[in-house]
Formats: C-alpha cells, structure tokens, sequence
C-alpha cells in the first residue's frame, strides 16, 4: 500500500492551502494536524514501504515530524510512555531540592555574617 494512497492528499493540500491564508504579519502559525492524520501517517511510515524522508515529503511534513509521530505511535502501542522523564514526580522532587538549596543558601549567608561579628568583636 502506497503511503499517498493511505492518506487523503487533496484533504492535505485543502488544508495547507487554508493554513497559508491564516499566516499574518505575525509570523507563521504552529500547524494543528487531525489525530486521524497523525495515526495513518505514522502507520505508514512503520510498514517501512518508502523511505520516512520519501513519505514525509509526499505528505508536506517535515521528516522528523513524521519520525517523532511514528516513535510516539510505537510506544503508545507497547504502552510506554515516549518520553518518562516528564511528569510530575521529576517536578516534585526538582521544587523539593530548590527548595532545599534555598534553604541551604541562606543558612550559609546567615553563619558568614555571624562570623564576620564574631571576627569584629576579637578584635576589640
């Protein structure tokens, strides 16, 4: 199965054609792509039928959009998370320790400006 035929190419180009008119002064607007989209492309691009480079170019993506969708594709199927650092355990314990160093920091400024007292009354 050819990865053009699996996707529907003048609903792609309907939709860039779309997108191009929305694109202001501002700048160039971040592409939203339908999941249905995102689920067939990436399907494809598994099957290995033609190159990632070869399909993400038929479809108007960039390739490493295609790349990061297949790899999301896969680890939903094997049911890991793609990336398992983000979340919030990792975020809990990152405030804990700013927290901590706060609070380490300023404990070290409170005993230099003591030791700077005491330093001052020796010499008297």
């Amino acid at each position: 199965m050819d990865l053009t035929q699996s996707v529907d190419t003048k609903k792609r180009a309907d939709y860039n054609s779309k997108e191009k008119e929305n694109m202001g002064k501002e700048g160039t607007k971040r592409r939203v792509h339908p999941k249905e989209l995102k689920a067939e492309a990436a399907a494809s691009a598994l099957k290995r039928e033609k190159p990632i480079s070869q399909a993400a170019k038929d479809l108007g993506l960039n390739e490493n959009v295609l790349r990061r969708w297949a790899h999301e594709s896969e680890a939903a199927a094997s049911g890991v998370r793609a990336f398992p650092g983000h979340g919030k355990p990792r975020n809990e314990e990152l405030l804990r320790l700013r927290k901590e160093n706060k609070a380490l920091r300023d404990a070290n400024e409170i005993l230099k400006k003591a030791a700077a007292i005491f330093a001052q009354e020796g010499l008297r």
